[in-house]
């Protein structure tokens, strides 16, 4: 049976090999670009030589044709060509920005780009040639080479392109290039990327790995995790990795000692391989060579297995071409779909069977987790290989439909299957590369972050229902696959859910943020409770120097930080003289410090006042006092009435100040009632109270100035600022908290999450929800409202928390705690969209704008419940004790957040910890973590969760 490649032996042949010196007119031989004509209009007199690298004839033909390629892609998807500004360089902020870029087919990077250009505009750049980049010696790493670029296509929303000069050159914080034999600019961004210390999203070195159908195939039939087909692998001298590895069910190895004289063995390997029942109901087998040398080439034909005959001369033929390390697949050809036709149409002739290929990409993304961001499909002809390029993509619904199943069930269970199949592939991938080297992985950061994988959909078991079968992987074709088909929609005016690419552009961007923070020096005031260990630990995974000011000479962070200066911090009385001394000890020990921040509530207003003095980025002391003082806070947002609207006094609530008993009854006569009492600068909802009148008012003051003196009553909530309180009007609504992220007053982040019902008149959180349940405008009204609710305070650069209400008007401010969410928030929100709140904190404080993307997605939803003590002390003793609840979250069947050290009852508490439960949708989620808490004895007639999951419905 003769296949295309037999009807095209120019095209049976890897690209650079000696068998490959003449390809035909359309391709341009392995040192120039394709000459096909690239149809559309656009500019020509554009700038794209580089002066401080001009280049030689070839290497300008590949600059101009990725360009032309660009301007097509862009013209195909409906968009403007690119802008040429390089009359006007830009000036960039060499260590201080984000810089990701791209080099290689603007095809291959077609969706990465677009989704780049969305997330983070002018961030993502695409260099059209090598000459665009140079290599400099790494400050402080003399192995390593930092790259800088000054030149590149930025992108931007909607699209928009510019080609522009950065004067002075951008130092690139992530890097990711097209490598293989056929890429055309490969050998260069191999060289560009070896030994430099920005994150890659590939290498040389992995990608030989990765892209050798043997090495992959071998790896993946070990793993038992994903169906391959049945193989026969002949290899010559194989690699490294393949030696003393041992066959399996469904691959069988056998290892030439030569390429001359094999024929009896080749001839006996065949015929035995043909026969055995592993192959199916295979009626064909496919030959192919494999090795990194021949990736991308069309060397495969397909022969009936009835005739081994022409299978053996066809591996004979093979291997007269192979080179060490490489080999020759014999693979059974998987067995095609029948298609089911309609009882109105099985009168006519009956239609050919199809065969269906399924492209998935999978990137890595936080916690090193696969996540199968987007897959498309190929159909075509049995008899006729079905490759990238040759085929149009569809999507999976679309290509069962044409083999008429349709039953929506049928379709979600396959996805799933192929969806399972795409993560493992991943998985063990990155398994592989967690045991090589720095040097077998082509670098200290380099890493795959997305992968291709190819797989076939065929008829399995008895019932026939269809499976997928992994044929191979690669880096970039399934990417460029799903970008065109996700192209098509975008012409539509449709939108899918996931982008292919929107997965890898976040882990550019976490990584990049992990690069430019490395080794940056901080000085943290305060190292607060047990509920910020996880700051220590991160510090330490990030590669932060930290520098620690705390009360306590015996805080357990005290050994964990580069520099430990013991200083009194309580009290607060003196904090502008207290931040004058510490900087005189800063500047006497010689810190050279990037930045100074707190996490804790107690000294953010001493921070700020130490930023000032040490001439550090941070907000105005005098905002921070704003926002830590709750009553001036809601008076002074009142008075913010324009001349922007809505004004953010639309979100204050009035208030009164209490600090005497007189005080009390004079707020009683002008706060309407119900009313809100609650420390002014307290924290953790302690203290706070529903009153409903004037009596209540009184006795509750009363029971505070009596129990709350001062911070030994109750330490870390504010008692060293005092313990003056204030009566605020009862606000009916929802409750919500609103992490916000500004820099420079620009809001560049923001995450909504929804808090349960609490069990009144105490106002101790009892649930949680993130991502929020509410509408879209409804959750854009909250993040707007938070937004305005700092600036009106001037807290212009931080991350800060702010608690709001929804009320049928609108929301209403509760507070704001100017530094990042506490509890479960940081944790919360760095599983589910890969943000960390900290990293965000510490590179606003260093004067670096944080990288995060525009639009972020969660990946589940997460249902959480607190656990107090009053209420769960059996249970935390027994079945729900500290053990079992880590236990349960080591296994991933919840996600524990420990927020204290001992379990010690007391009037006055705070949530010992949280427990949630993760989910696809908010009602799964929610059903888990009822069923979990009914088990362990957290759900109880006094604390019923149920009640408090009631607004997550």
């Amino acid at each position: 049976m003769l296949s295309l490649d037999q009807l095209r032996p120019d095209l049976a042949h890897p690209a650079g090999s000696k068998d490959l010196e003449e390809e035909g007119d359309q391709h341009g031989g392995p040192e120039l670009p394709p000459r096909g004509p690239l149809l559309g209009s656009w500019r020509q007199d554009v700038s794209l030589n580089c002066k401080s690298s001009p280049e030689d004839g070839a290497a300008r033909a590949w600059t101009t044709f990725y360009y032309n390629l660009l301007q097509s892609c862009l013209q195909q998807a409906g968009l403007p060509e690119t802008v040429d500004r390089t009359l006007e360089p830009r000036q960039g902020c060499p260590g201080m920005e984000v810089t990701m870029c791209l080099l290689g087919s603007p095809s291959s990077f077609f969706s990465v780009l677009l989704e780049g250009g969305a997330q983070s505009p002018g961030n993502l750049l695409l260099c059209l040639s090598p000459s665009w980049l140079t290599k400099v010696p790494a400050a402080g790493r003399p192995a390593e080479a930092s790259l800088l670029v000054s030149k590149a296509v930025a992108f931007h929303p909607g699209g928009l392109t510019f080609l522009e000069e950065f004067v002075p050159p951008r130092r690139v914080t992530y890097f990711l290039g097209e490598l293989g034999p056929r890429a055309g600019r490969g050998r260069e961004v191999a060289e560009l990327s070896r030994e430099v210390g920005c994150p890659l999203g590939s290498s040389a070195e992995l990608a030989r790995l990765l892209e050798d159908r043997l090495l992959t195939r071998q790896l993946l039939a070990q793993g038992g995790k994903v169906a391959v087909p049945a193989t026969l692998a002949l290899t010559y001298k194989p690699p490294q990795q393949l030696r003393g590895q041992a066959s399996t069910q469904n691959l069988r190895r056998v290892e030439l000692s030569g390429k001359e004289g094999q024929e009896g063995l080749v001839e006996e390997e065949v015929e035995t391989f043909l026969q055995l029942g592993t192959l199916g109901d295979a009626h064909q087998v496919a030959v192919k060579p494999g090795g990194w040398r021949w990736h991308g080439s069309h060397a495969m034909s397909l022969h009936p297995r009835s005739d081994p005959g022409a299978v053996v001369r066809a591996v004979l033929a093979l291997l007269e071409k192979l080179e060490e390390e490489e080999s020759i697949l014999v693979e059974a050809v998987c067995p095609p779909v029948q298609v089911l036709q309609p009882a109105a149409s099985r009168s006519l002739p009956s239609q050919p069977e199809l065969a269906i290929r399924v492209c998935a990409v999978v990137c890595r993304t936080q916690g090193d987790r696969p996540l199968t961001s987007q897959m498309v499909c190929r159909v075509g002809r049995q008899e006729q290989p079905l490759r990238h390029q040759a085929a149009l993509p569809q999507s999976l619904d679309t290509a069962l439909a044409a083999c008429g199943l349709s039953e929506p069930a049928t379709v979600e269970a396959l996805r799933r299957r192929v969806q399972e199949a795409a993560e493992a592939a991943l998985d063990a991938v990155l398994a592989l590369e967690a045991t090589l080297s720095p040097e077998h992985r082509g670098g200290r950061q380099a890493q795959t972050d997305v992968l291709g994988v190819d797989m076939a959909l065929t008829p399995v078991g008895p019932g026939g229902s269809l499976s997928p079968v992994l044929l191979e992987l690669n880096s970039s074709l399934c990417l460029e696959a799903c970008g065109l088909l996700e192209g098509q929609w975008a012409r539509r005016g449709q939108r899918c859910q996931w982008a292919a690419a929107g997965p890898l552009v976040e882990t550019m961007l976490r990584r990049s943020a992990r690069h430019l923070m490395e080794g940056k020096h901080l000085l943290v005031v305060g190292a607060g409770g047990y509920s910020k260990k996880f700051v220590w630990e991160a510090a330490r995974d990030y590669g932060l120097k930290l520098h620690l000011v705390e009360s306590d000479p015996n805080h357990f962070a005290s050994q964990l930080v580069q520099t430990f200066i013991h200083f009194d911090v309580t009290e607060h009385r003196k904090d502008e003289e207290n931040a004058r001394h510490l900087a005189e000890v800063v500047r006497a020990r010689g810190l050279q410090l990037d930045g100074c921040l707190s996490y804790w509530d107690d000294c953010l207003v001493l921070t700020a006042l130490l930023c000032e003095e040490l001439g550090l980025r941070g907000c105005p002391p005098a905002a921070m006092s704003l926002a830590k003082q709750k009553s001036q806070t809601q008076a002074h947002l009142l008075q913010c009435r324009g001349p922007r609207w809505p004004a953010p006094s639309l979100y204050a609530v009035p208030c009164c100040p209490l600090q005497a008993p007189d005080d009390v009854e004079r707020a009683a006569r002008s706060v309407p009632l119900p009313g809100v009492m609650k420390l002014e600068f307290g924290a953790g909802a302690v203290g706070v109270r529903l009153v409903e009148d004037a009596s209540q008012c009184r006795a509750h003051f009363a029971r505070i100035s009596q129990d709350l003196r001062g911070e030994a009553d109750h330490p870390g909530i504010g008692l060293g600022w005092g313990n003056a309180m204030l009566l605020m009007e009862f606000v009916a609504g929802t409750e919500h908290d609103v992490d916000v992220v500004i820099f420079s007053g620009r809001l560049l982040g923001a995450f909504v999450s929804d808090n349960g019902p609490t069990r009144l008149p105490g106002f101790t959180e009892t649930a949680a929800c993130m991502p929020t349940g509410l509408a879209p405008e409804r959750e854009a009204q909250l993040i707007q409202a938070a937004y305005q609710c700092c600036l009106g305070c001037g807290l212009l650069d931080g991350v800060f928390n702010v608690e709001m209400k929804l009320t049928a008007s609108g929301p209403r401010l509760i507070e704001i705690n100017p530094r990042m969410g506490g509890f479960y928030l940081r944790d919360w929100i760095q599983e589910l969209y890969g943000v960390d709140l900290l990293l965000a904190a510490a590179m606003v404080a260093c004067g670096i704008p944080p990288a995060l993307p525009a639009r972020p997605r969660a990946r589940a939803h997460l249902v959480g419940v607190m656990c107090v003590v009053s209420q769960h002390l059996q249970a935390l003793s027994s079945t729900a004790s500290r053990e079992a609840l880590q236990a349960l979250h080591e296994r991933g069947l919840i996600r524990l957040n420990l927020l204290e050290e001992e379990l010690v009852p007391g009037e006055y508490e705070e949530p010992y910890c949280s427990v949630a439960c993760a989910g696809g949708s908010p009602g799964e989620a929610r059903q888990r973590l009822l069923g979990l808490c009914q088990g362990l004895g957290i759900d109880a007639p006094n604390y019923p969760v149920a009640h408090f999951l009631s607004h997550f419905k």
